[in-house]
C-alpha cells in the first residue's frame, strides 16, 4: 500500500505520528476525502471555503491564510489537504514541535512554489524564534535571516513565493494574538452528529471494500464520540472482528459484539473513561477530586486527562469541574449502575 501514496502523503503520515504503525496510518490517509464535495459535515465551514477557493482561483491569487481550531480527529488535516487539491498546488506538511530553530522554517519557505500550501499542525507549540520569522512571511512574503555572529553579523531579507499557511490547533488560547490576527480566516470545527458519522462510516466501508449494514454503521457511529477519526478506527477494528469471528459482513449483532469486546460502551466510553468515572464515584465516593490526584489514581498524564478525555465527559454531562475539583454527575452514577445519593 505504501507505493500508492505520493510524497506529500508519505510526509503527512510520518509527521502526524512518526511512531505509529505505518500500514494503519496509510489506511487512515486513504479514507480522507480528496475534494470538498466528499467531505461530510461542517456545513458552514465548507460553504465559506468553497467561496474562498472559487474566488482565489478566479483571481489566480494564493488563498488567504487559514486557521482551523478544534479537538483532535475532526478533519483539520483533511481540510488542509483538500484546499491544496482544490487549488491544484503543492502541499507541504510540518508541525510546531518540529520547527525548533528559525532556519528550519526558512528552509521550508524558500523551497515553496508560488501558491503552495504549507500546513503546520499543533501551531500553538511553535517556538517564539520561529513565530517571529513567520510574521513577515505571512504578511509580506519575506523572511529576515541573520548571517554570521557577533560584530560581523548582518541581517538580510529574502523573498519567498506567495503561499497559503494553514494552521491547526487544539488549544487556540495558547496562540499569541499577533499570530492569530495574521490569519485571514479562523474557524472552529464542531463535533459531528450521529447521522454524519454514519455517512462517513458507510463511505469508508465502501473504500475499504467492507460489507456493512446501515444499522451496523449507525451502531458504530453512536459509539464514536462525535469524531470521524474514532469512527474510522472502530470500523477497521470491527472489520477485523467480522472477518475472524463472523462471515465478514458487519451486521448490528456483529458490531455490538465487537464493540463490547473492544470495551467501547453504548456512550462511546472506553476503558480509561470508565476508570475516571469509577475513581470519582467508587474510590472517592462522589467527592470533588483534584486533577493531579485523579491523574495519579488512573495512571495517566494530567494533560491527557484534561485535553483528551475530559472534554467528551463534560460534553456528555458525566463530569463537571468545580473550584474544589472534578465531580461525577448523577448521569455518570446511572451509567455505571451506582445509586446516586442526593445528600452527598
Amino acid at each position: 500500500m505504501v507505493s500508492e501514496f505520493n510524497d506529500s502523503e508519505v510526509s503527512l503520515v510520518r509527521t502526524l505520528d512518526p511512531h505509529s504503525d505505518l500500514e494503519e496510518s496509510y489506511q487512515e490517509i486513504a479514507l480522507r476525502p480528496k475534494y470538498l464535495r466528499d467531505f461530510v459535515g461542517q456545513t458552514s465551514l465548507k460553504d465559506h471555503l468553497d467561496i474562498m477557493l472559487t474566488a482565489a482561483k478566479q483571481r489566480e491569487l494564493s488563498l488567504d491564510h487559514l486557521l482551523f481550531v478544534g479537538p483532535p480527529g475532526l478533519g483539520k488535516t483533511s481540510l488542509a489537504h483538500i484546499v491544496a487539491t482544490e487549488l491544484g498546488v503543492g502541499f507541504h506538511v510540518t508541525s510546531g514541535p518540529v520547527l525548533v530553530r528559525g532556519g528550519d522554517l526558512v528552509s521550508i519557505l524558500t523551497g515553496l512554489q508560488p501558491g503552495d500550501v504549507l500546513f503546520i499542525d499543533e501551531l500553538h507549540r511553535l517556538s517564539r524564534a520561529v513565530e517571529e520569522i513567520l510574521y513577515p512571511a505571512m504578511e509580506d512574503f519575506q523572511v529576515d535571516l541573520l548571517i554570521g555572529k557577533g560584530p560581523t553579523a548582518r541581517s538580510i531579507r529574502l523573498d519567498v513565493p506567495p503561499f497559503t499557511l494553514i494552521g491547526a490547533t487544539t488549544r487556540t488560547g495558547l496562540i499569541t494574538g499577533p499570530l492569530r490576527d495574521r490569519f485571514g480566516f479562523v474557524s472552529r470545527l464542531d463535533y459531528y452528529s450521529i447521522g454524519e458519522l454514519k455517512d462517513i462510516i458507510l463511505r469508508s466501508a465502501q473504500i475499504l471494500k467492507v460489507s456493512i449494514k446501515p444499522e451496523a454503521a449507525l451502531e458504530i457511529a453512536t459509539r464514536s464520540r462525535g469524531t470521524p477519526r474514532i469512527a474510522n478506527r472502530l470500523l477497521r477494528r470491527i472489520r477485523d472482528f467480522a472477518e475472524v469471528r463472523a462471515n465478514g459482513c458487519i451486521t448490528t449483532q456483529v458490531a455490538e459484539t465487537g464493540l463490547d469486546l473492544f470495551e467501547v460502551d453504548k456512550l462511546g466510553l472506553d476503558k480509561l473513561d470508565r476508570a475516571i468515572l469509577e475513581t470519582l464515584i467508587l474510590r472517592f465516593e462522589g467527592r470533588p477530586v483534584g486533577l493531579t490526584t485523579l491523574a495519579q489514581s488512573v495512571g495517566e498524564e494530567m494533560d491527557t486527562l484534561q485535553y483528551v478525555y475530559e472534554p467528551f465527559l463534560l460534553q456528555q454531562g458525566l463530569l463537571i469541574r468545580t473550584g474544589k475539583g472534578r465531580v461525577a454527575t448523577s448521569a455518570a452514577f446511572r451509567h455505571l449502575g451506582v445509586d446516586y445519593d442526593l445528600d452527598k
